[in-house]
């Protein structure tokens, strides 16, 4: 398209007229002195929404000067030196963006200016301005949305920036973060906003879980229509074993371009995400491994000044029984402070364990292989408690860094925990699977007795325990092991279903 450069007007039925009034950015020539020689129909619009003077908005505005329509000084100089670098061709274009303020919204616009050459060299200038808010918008979110979240350690407080940030960036009615729980990988609502007509979390997890899994499972984003709006899922995904997914539910993209500009803000949202909650769960793991190593501190220096006393009792009772062989009564009681001695022992022994545990020494193995050598350990007692175990095996070998002792430690105990709340002539399951991130997974799941829910967010506290004769420590010193080799170890109970315990460690793989 060429554009006329003359100072007369434009015949308003030449193609040219008709090509410019039908461009939806406003367009104006000017001359070397910048009067107006020709403008587009988009100019008065732009014009008149914008509070410039009425001189630009009649046709007498042919002829006048553009700095009659600049509303500051700042722009009126703006402009000059835009002009002067392209007279002198110092540069081939000039652009720049700049504000505009109504009573109802702040909305930006780019400024674009380029020379008009004739046949002596610059005679005029071409002025064009777009209209660029909804992409100011969006690179606005992701610049704050990098800020806020940078600061954000909490991972509730991540969830709440991020679905504020999505809402600023894209219209929407409706905004969900899915993320995999850390310890079984089932993906679950972390975050709701909107979806008012869906129901409850459990309904709208069913209807959205095929989206979030295809968009996991192919790396991308997935539209679906749903209720009359269009939701847009991008998958949430880390280097660390971050799994979920982010929908949003919206009903104002015009265009296959907004459309385009929304999937690409929301999938750099998606990955800013998708570390920020990594480094708050990271935070969340340093802090409990301090509580853990502070609580052994104090556990470490109360067994050791407890071990000199109880040799003492259980030396003199050994020697009162010793001389009240003959007094049934004292027999008794010397026998009662004797068991109570070795109880105490034992969890002396288990404190020095938890307190001082010996470093960890990890190197590649099969965890599967070890669950091999505990059951096979373990037979006589599944047979006297009468408990069948059922094995679900990986089809495939896989590799962690393990410290294979202090891992055995864990299985047996776990094992020992599900015989002792397995019901007798039941079954325990034991199944492995992989995920897609590559991290190992093991769950043993026995038929028992629900654990309730009041004890359930207990069961790994130090000194807490439901069975008779426990100690306490057992679990706790099972999830520092499990923290000590970069896994987790999780409980889940619920009536009908039993009690599960799943555990996690990342493979060589992975890492």
């Amino acid at each position: 398209m060429t554009l006329h450069h003359s100072p007369a007007i434009i015949d308003d039925t030449s193609l040219s007229r008709r090509v410019l009034d039908a461009l939806p950015l406003t367009i104006y020539s000017v001359d070397l002195e910048g009067r107006i020689t020709a403008a587009n129909r988009s100019w008065s619009q732009f014009a008149e929404n914008n509070g410039a003077t009425q001189l630009a908005l009649e046709s007498s505005m042919i002829g006048t000067s553009i700095f009659a329509a600049m509303a500051d000084d700042a722009s009126r100089e703006q402009i000059q030196r835009a002009m002067t670098l392209l007279r002198e061709e110092r540069a081939p274009m000039v652009r720049w963006e700049f504000p505009c303020s109504s009573p109802t919204e702040e909305r930006i616009f780019l400024m674009h200016i380029s020379a008009l050459r004739g046949p002596e060299g610059v005679d005029g200038y071409v002025f064009s301005t777009v209209d660029i808010s909804s992409s100011h918008r969006s690179r606005e979110a992701l610049i704050e949305t990098g800020i806020a979240l940078s600061h954000a350690i909490d991972v509730g407080r991540v969830y709440e920036e991020v679905s504020r940030q999505v809402r600023r960036a894209v219209p929407s009615t409706g905004v969900v973060i899915a993320v995999a729980d850390d310890e079984t990988a089932a993906i679950r609502i972390a975050h709701r906003w909107g979806f008012q007509k869906a129901g409850p979390a459990a309904a709208l997890e069913s209807r959205l879980m095929p989206s979030w899994l295809e968009a996991l499972a192919a790396g991308r984003v997935v539209l679906q229509e749903a209720e009359g709006h269009l939701e847009i899922t991008v998958p949430l995904t880390s280097a660390e074993g971050v799994l979920g997914a982010i929908t949003l539910a919206t009903e104002s993209l015009e265009s296959a371009q907004q459309l385009d500009e929304a999937e690409r803000v929301f999938s750099v949202i998606a990955a800013q995400t998708a570390v920020a909650i990594e480094r708050a769960w990271l935070v969340r793991r340093v802090e409990h491994k301090r509580r853990l190593e502070a609580i052994g501190e104090v556990a470490a220096g109360v067994a050791h000044e407890l071990r000199n006393p109880l040799f003492g009792i259980s030396s003199a009772a050994q020697l009162l029984r010793f001389r009240a062989r003959e007094d049934p009564v004292v027999e008794k009681n010397v026998g009662r402070i004797l068991r109570e001695v070795d109880r105490l022992n034992k969890m002396v022994t288990s404190l020095l364990d938890f307190g001082r545990p010996a470093a960890a020494h990890l190197a590649p193995g099969d965890p599967e292989a070890l669950w091999d050598e505990v059951l096979e350990l373990e037979r006589e007692r599944l047979s006297v408690a009468g408990v069948a175990l059922r094995r679900v095996r990986l089809e495939q070998p896989v590799r962690c860094m393990i410290d294979a002792e202090q891992l055995k430690q864990v299985y047996l105990n776990i094992l020992v925990n599900a015989v002792d709340a397995a019901p007798q002539g039941s079954e325990l399951l034991l199944s492995s699977h992989l995920l897609p991130n590559g991290s190992w997974r093991s769950r043993l799941t026995n038929g028992g007795s629900a654990i309730p829910p009041e004890v359930l967010p207990h069961v790994f506290e130090f000194f807490f325990s439901t069975k008779p004769g426990g100690t306490g420590i057992g679990l706790a010193l099972c999830q520092r092991i499990m923290d000590e080799h970069g896994g987790s170890i999780a409980i889940d109970s619920a009536p009908e279903q039993g009690t599960t315990v799943t555990l996690a460690l990342p493979s060589t793989a992975a890492s």
